[in-house]
């Protein structure tokens, strides 16, 4: 894994997630970075009570503004008068 920015247990990142039973369903996440419990030389993602490792399969924010417009640049911006819940 060689990553682009580096990364510090305790930093606070913007994933862009999507539903794994839904594909057409994504969202901003937030996303805690910490050692991997199962290899502590290595770093993870903490989301939704899960590890996951840190690599460049995730698409990795330092703001959630940045983490919005990407997301709106790949999804488009929701029609928000279709919204009923």
């Amino acid at each position: 894994m060689e990553m682009k920015q580096s990364y510090h247990p305790g930093e606070i990142v913007y994933i862009i997630l999507r539903n794994p039973h839904a594909q057409s369903v994504a969202n901003v996440q937030q996303a805690a970075v910490v050692k991997n419990p199962e290899n502590p030389s290595q770093l993870a993602l903490f989301l939704h009570e899960n590890y996951y490792p840190l690599t460049e399969e995730f698409a990795i924010y330092r703001t959630e503004g940045e983490a919005e417009a990407a997301y709106q640049e790949a999804f488009g911006v929701p029609d928000l008068e279709e919204f009923y819940g």
